[in-house]
């Protein structure tokens, strides 16, 4: 089951809750001595689910980034009716974790070959991609790309993009921390995040 499989649920929620849309946060800037960094490597429920795991990562956040529409909802995002795309917005202690070592667990969690798909997620929304916030974070993700290319990991040439971090928007509060609130009832969290984490040994 894909996470496109839910969407029309999904949309049955959100129609039933557009009466009582609230205007969507925006992000907000990382704590003094930390930093952050924006992934998107597929559905947010699973990036989020498996960098929340790390040590040092302090708050995960999941959200819409890249887009060229204000306020934009789960369901205008799912129908690509906005630009953005399904991203987690990580902030991190680079004293307890550095940005390579949340880059080398990104590259694990997804694939970086697949072009606007992962597994049975398809559209631009799930596209992989790094938005950096500093030219001293652009460069470490970039030859951490290189690096992963040359490794011979992949026979086909690694598609994620790199840009600069833009407005983010704050998804809804029902797909925070999705997975611990749902992994019991939603089938999506047992047949694919749970079997994701147990691979990269974080259940």
């Amino acid at each position: 089951m894909s996470h496109s499989q839910l969407i029309d649920s999904a949309f049955a929620e959100g129609d039933k809750k557009a009466s009582e849309q609230k205007p969507m946060k925006e992000g907000e800037k990382a704590p003094a001595g930390k930093e952050m960094i924006t992934l998107g490597g597929g559905c947010f429920w699973c990036t989020e689910a498996v960098v929340k795991r790390l040590e040092g990562v302090e708050k995960v956040v999941s959200g819409y980034m890249g887009g060229y529409v204000d306020n934009p909802t789960y369901e205008q995002v799912c129908r690509s009716n906005t630009g953005h795309i399904e991203v987690i917005q990580v902030t991190f202690d680079p004293k307890k974790i550095t940005l390579d070592e949340i880059l080398d667990v990104f590259w694990q969690a997804h694939d970086p070959t697949s072009l606007d798909r992962q597994g049975g997620d398809a559209g631009r929304q799930y596209r992989s991609v790094i938005f950096y916030y500093t030219p001293e974070q652009r460069n470490i993700i970039m030859q951490s790309k290189e690096k992963l290319a040359a490794s011979g990991k992949y026979d086909k040439p690694i598609v994620t993009e790199v840009s600069e971090a833009s407005k983010f928007w704050v998804a809804e509060d029902y797909h925070q921390n999705y997975y611990e609130l749902n992994k019991d009832k939603n089938p999506y969290c047992r047949i694919v995040i749970s079997p994701k984490l147990k691979k990269l040994g974080l259940e």
